[in-house]
């Protein structure tokens, strides 16, 4: 890992699937990163990051939590409705591309590429959106035993989720 890649967050945290990264801009969030475990941790280098920090350890430990950041405004009005609608999502549960297109009056294609594009994963929980007959993918990637869907299997497993249970956690290497 370059010292550069680090430099770019303001906090990278610990995760039983790799890392998270955090980014902050001024009193907002600005971004959550996935990171490989090829990453290390980094202390936050502000409050704000250091608040985001400890929710995600908190969410980590407890999947019930409820997260309370400041977020950036970002993204599309029609990706904005698509995050309003997956934040509606409860914890244990999961809908589909196409359940949540038909709620707002969309195409589950659609609702994939705006899934793929959250700027705040584990806030705006996407990984409760799946395809109708299976996983789906996930954050752009729908390599089944990839990273990034490992990580998906383990979110859901984490939450209880019906249908993913131990054997579907992913354990990195």
């Amino acid at each position: 890992m370059l010292s550069s890649e680090t430099d770019l967050f303001s906090a990278i945290i610990c995760a039983p699937f790799g890392f998270v990264g955090i980014r902050t801009e001024a009193e907002n969030v600005s971004e959550l990163v996935y990171l490989p475990p090829r990453f290390a941790e980094k202390a936050p280098t502000s409050k704000l990051a250091e608040k985001a920090a400890k929710q995600i350890d908190r969410y980590i430990t407890q999947p019930d939590f409820c997260f309370n950041l400041p977020l950036k405004k970002v993204g599309t009005d029609f990706q904005q409705r698509v995050w309003n609608a997956i934040s509606s999502i409860p914890r244990g549960e999961v809908r589909t591309y196409g359940q949540i297109a038909k709620h707002i009056k969309s195409a589950p294609r659609a609702v994939g590429q705006a899934c793929g594009a959250n700027w705040y994963p584990l806030v705006i929980p996407c990984h409760r959106v799946t395809a109708a007959g299976g996983l789906g993918g996930f954050a752009h990637h729908d390599d089944e035993t990839g990273f990034y869907v490992g990580i998906k299997r383990w979110l859901l497993t984490h939450e209880n989720v019906p249908g993913y249970t131990q054997e579907a956690l992913w354990n990195p290497k």
